[in-house]
């Protein structure tokens, strides 16, 4: 995950150098105070990067827009829901988790979008998602096995956590109200959000064997599918995410088992 993000800011960094600055006036009474922004991509939609002051910035002509971002940033709970119910089946129950500590991250590095007017656009976007599963049982789930297999353990786990790093790719629609008096509006984004599995690995930390990482295979579904939900106001909201295909793929007894995630987000 650190190498990822590290990857990311590098790559932001070195387009900063060949980026586009301008100049914007804005008034505020009989108050004018000069910004200078840098643009990240072409179009008038693209992100801006406020040289003093945080300010507002949209454009009412419709057209496209292409650049590297850093938005959406999600911070949630992932929550398992069992052929229709959140309750596990006994089949299930060496996944129960810890509810508060089972999180989703991810957020947006690169952005297209058309924008038809000011207030409505459609956007694609490339970034990246970590499901983190804090398991409560003393379990080990075993990599590279024919199927989701598990052995049970005389340890006491401070951590057991099942986690999966997805690429993410939404393709959704951003309904946005004009601002209010200070300089804010309400979004309304609703669409269709698709992932690619990167890595997949179960951590450990117990007194008996102290701290280890294993990667591999703990079948996680390679492509997963879903609908997603956005609203807020200014730069902070709420998602909310469901997958429709099983979270764990060539593994029959966890037929039906799905992700749902909600949280807290930043940035349109």
């Amino acid at each position: 995950m650190k190498r990822l993000i590290f990857t990311a800011i590098i790559s932001l960094t070195a387009t900063v150098v060949f980026a586009q600055t301008d100049s914007v006036k804005t008034e505020t009474d009989t108050t004018k105070t000069r910004r200078t922004r840098i643009k990240l991509g072409f179009g008038d939609d693209v992100a801006q990067v406020s040289i003093n002051d945080t300010t507002s910035y949209a454009s009412k002509a419709p057209g496209f827009s292409f650049g590297l971002t850093f938005t959406r940033f999600d911070i949630g709970l992932t929550t398992l829901n069992d052929n229709g119910s959140f309750k596990l089946s006994p089949t299930n129950q060496f996944l129960n988790y810890r509810s508060w500590r089972s999180s989703n991250i991810g957020f947006d590095i690169l952005q297209l979008s058309y924008r038809f007017n000011s207030s409505f656009r459609i956007y694609t976007s490339g970034g990246f998602d970590w499901t983190n599963l804090r398991l409560r049982e003393s379990v080990t789930i075993l990599r590279d096995q024919p199927v989701l297999t598990y052995t049970r353990d005389d340890v006491r786990y401070d951590k057991n956590r099942l986690s999966a790093t997805y690429i993410r790719v939404p393709v959704a629609f951003d309904f946005r109200t004009h601002n209010d008096d200070d300089g804010r509006r309400f979004h309304f984004v609703g669409g269709f959000e698709m992932g690619a599995l990167i890595s997949s690995s179960l951590k450990q930390e117990s007194k008996e064997k102290g701290d280890q990482k294993l990667s591999g295979n703990y079948h996680f579904a390679k492509f997963r599918y879903g609908a997603s939900l956005r609203a807020g106001y200014g730069s902070i909201g709420v998602f909310t995410k469901y997958y429709f295909n099983n979270m764990f793929e060539n593994s029959p007894a966890q037929d039906g088992l799905r992700n749902f995630s909600f949280g807290m987000s930043v940035g349109w």
